[in-house]
């Protein structure tokens, strides 16, 4: 459900009313002071951003010295309120030279009217694209005499077009000498194993992101050996696809630029791109991930002054492939005194500001495994020893030309009116999330 809101509040930190725009007439003009008595004056503002008051819901968000208010009479989507506040901000600042704070609001009562009037209608966000809204509202704001950034000065044609069309996010007329597509495959890798080297929980959040110079309105297709990728399912039994194994993606979600309607017919992922960086997509994996490591360690106590720590760390990826900033944290006890280490790769020491033996390792080849052992002396204490609980050990690393999911590129085709050639590079890396192995 949109947001539907009934008004929008600025106010400044006492409390004072600095500008407001009502959308309906279902709620009265005191609802602001009903803000202030029951949030602000009992200093309850930071405990939750959403407030029931009477017949009224309250969506509140601090940017610098400036409150938002989004006051709601019926049930609302809270994630969309509070994203309308944060590109309602940023379109602020574009026009404002940067800043937004409460100063930058007195000095642009006129503009702020305007713009409110434009991005949001019976209180139903619209358009908020900073691009598109200045074709038409062109009047400057006042900037800010401590903003050190320079206005951008990019006169744009056909502005009907870029109102009314379908491509809100790219301008026309746009012009490369050479044109090139940059696209990055960047996952996370999650993961909870126990001691015994079972998989407790393994995810993979992953997003494709892009760099496009690109002259001209070119449109863009991108398939991936993944099951959105794919033509029909039957055709999947009947013939396998040269890309290999398929995958399964999870909680998919895409840039505006992505034509569904195509997606939803075709399968396939079309879309004419934003000019410059943008994130195409985000998606999750919970099924068939590709582990880069494996840990194997062995912990022993040797009475209340001596300990044995044993780990071996294998790598699961092709033998081409490196992995780089490898670090490993194994976690010891608090009255720790030292250790001695001896590793096959790599350098370690004992880190006593996070009671752990930090192993570090810049370059981990695949296909490879690397031991560390290390002699821990503790500190003897009259008091009576408690159990120490192990926290997990913690991996830190990230694997180029690698995908934990298995992710790959099938194809990316460009194609423009005229014709002309590009180049496309595809790169992939795989990062540690929260990667832990209990001990």
């Amino acid at each position: 459900m949109p947001v539907a809101a009934s008004a929008v509040y600025f106010l400044n930190l006492r409390g004072d009313v600095l500008i407001n725009r009502l959308y309906r007439d279902d709620v009265g003009g005191n609802m602001v002071d009903a803000f202030r008595m029951h949030i602000m004056q009992t200093k309850e503002l930071g405990t939750c951003p959403v407030r029931q008051i009477g017949g009224c819901s309250f969506f509140y968000m601090r940017i610098s010295n400036v409150y938002i208010v989004i006051v709601v009479s019926s049930n609302a989507n809270v994630a969309c309120a509070f994203k309308f506040v944060v590109e309602a901000v940023a379109l602020f600042k574009s026009y404002f030279g940067g800043s937004f704070d409460e100063d930058a609001i007195r000095n642009n009562f006129v503009l702020i009217y305007e713009l409110l009037d434009e991005i949001m209608d019976f209180g139903y966000p619209q358009n908020l694209s900073p691009e598109i809204l200045k074709l038409y509202i062109t009047q400057e704001g006042v900037r800010s005499p401590f903003s050190s950034k320079q206005p951008l000065d990019k006169p744009v044609p056909n502005a009907t077009l870029q109102v009314t069309g379908a491509v809100g996010w790219r301008r026309e007329g746009l012009v490369y000498k050479k044109n090139e597509v940059f696209l990055d495959i960047v996952e996370s890798v999650n993961l909870l194993m126990s001691s015994k080297g079972s998989v407790l929980r393994c995810d993979v959040t992953g997003k494709v992101l892009m760099k496009c110079f690109l002259s001209g309105m070119p449109d863009l297709k991108l398939g991936l050996n993944d099951k959105i990728g794919l033509e029909k399912e039957s055709q999947l039994k009947s013939r396998p696809t040269k890309s290999g194994k398929t995958i399964e993606l999870d909680d998919v979600t895409f840039h505006q630029c992505v034509n569904l309607t195509r997606f939803n017919s075709e399968k396939t992922v079309s879309f004419v791109p934003p000019d410059g960086e943008f994130e195409l997509m985000k998606y999750r994996i919970t099924e068939g991930v590709n582990l880069p490591f494996r840990v194997l360690p062995t912990i022993k106590e040797l009475g209340r002054t001596r300990m044995e720590v044993n780990v071996k760390v294998k790598s699961v990826y092709g033998a081409k492939m490196f992995a780089l900033g490898v670090v490993i944290k194994i976690p010891v006890p608090k009255q720790t005194a030292k250790a001695s280490f001896q590793v096959t790769s790599g350098r370690a020491k004992y880190n006593p500001s996070i009671d752990s033996l930090v192993w570090k390792i810049k370059k981990f080849p695949g296909q490879t495994e690397s031991t560390l052992s290390a002699e821990v002396e503790l500190i003897s204490t009259i008091a009576e020893k408690k159990s120490w609980t192990r926290p997990p050990i913690q991996m830190e690393f990230q694997v180029p030309m690698f995908t934990a999911s298995g992710l790959r590129v099938r194809f990316l085709k460009v194609w423009e009116k005229s014709g002309y050639n590009t180049v496309e590079w595809v790169r992939y890396i795989t990062k540690a999330g929260s990667y832990e192995i209990r001990c």
